[in-house]
């Protein structure tokens, strides 16, 4: 038993599929080193020689599919760490001060959330075509509302707790609360709002590149590499496609299996409070 989430075979299945990737992500790119161009291996298929075939440009299809996940978790997750710490900073300032402050900042949240959140990615993006900080900021401004609404949700749900009763009593002011109680009250949810938000980080960015407003093509990402494939597959390359996409699917319900385990983690049993 780890907390209150019991070890199923199936769960610790998901966790060693998990961290075997993880390990093959980090690992195979260093023990192969850097890659360089051979155009008379180019789309190689499965085999031999390459076990998952090659890309147009000769690299190791297996090689360069790892890095671009090393790329694209990395970037997804620098995106949900702030997506989350935006996200928390409006929910407990929301339900903290509440009044006017309140009421102003879900109306601001209403309105990130009525943009098309692709549509705007692709704005900020495409402003600073091929930066890394570019996608990180255009992912994480537009995906922190969700976050906010469950913390307020959750902060004006404590706000009558005894323990946030006693410190107004003590005479602590409103910042003081926020920072030392609320925010401390809200790290599980945060955990799992932050660990959620993952797979849709790394959609985001593999879409960006994909559309040419990412990365720029020379790195290797999910997204560019399953650009490149486009015009691969027209050839008959049809492995330059399945692989970097089945990494993609795989990655994406892992992390989902991921996120759920950890939402039953921080789940309060019946009856109880936090």
């Amino acid at each position: 038993m780890i907390g209150r989430v019991k070890l199923r075979p199936g769960r610790t299945g998901w966790l060693a599929a998990g961290l075997a990737a993880v390990a093959v992500v980090v690992i195979a790119p260093l023990v192969a080193g850097p890659q360089q161009p051979d155009f008379a291996r180019a789309l190689t298929a499965p085999g031999h020689d390459f076990l998952l075939g090659s890309d147009h440009s000769g690299h190791d299809l297996a090689i360069r599919t790892a890095q671009g996940l090393q790329i694209s978790l990395l970037i997804a997750a620098i995106c949900a760490l702030v997506s989350t710490a935006i996200g928390i900073a409006v929910g407990v300032g929301a339900a903290a001060f509440g009044g006017w402050f309140d009421a102003l900042t879900m109306r601001l949240v209403d309105g990130v959330n009525a943009l098309p959140h692709l549509v705007l990615g692709v704005v900020i993006a495409a402003m600073w075509r091929g930066a890394p900080l570019a996608i990180i900021a255009s992912i994480a401004l537009t995906h922190w509302p969700a976050v906010a609404r469950v913390v307020r949700a959750e902060l004006l749900s404590l706000q009558t707790a005894g323990w946030i009763e006693s410190a107004r009593l003590a005479g602590a002011g409103r910042t003081f609360i926020a920072t030392r109680h609320m925010v401390p009250a809200v790290t599980g949810q945060a955990l799992v709002a932050m660990v959620v938000l993952l797979p849709h980080a790394v959609w985001h960015e593999t879409t960006l590149s994909f559309l040419g407003v990412g990365l720029s093509p020379d790195r290797a990402s999910l997204g560019t590499l399953l650009d490149d494939a486009r015009g691969d597959v027209l050839t008959g390359a049809w492995w330059t496609l399945v692989v970097p996409g089945l990494a993609l699917i795989a990655t994406a319900l892992a992390v989902t299996r991921l996120g759920t385990l950890v939402a039953r983690r921080h789940r309060p049993p019946a009856g109880s409070v936090w």
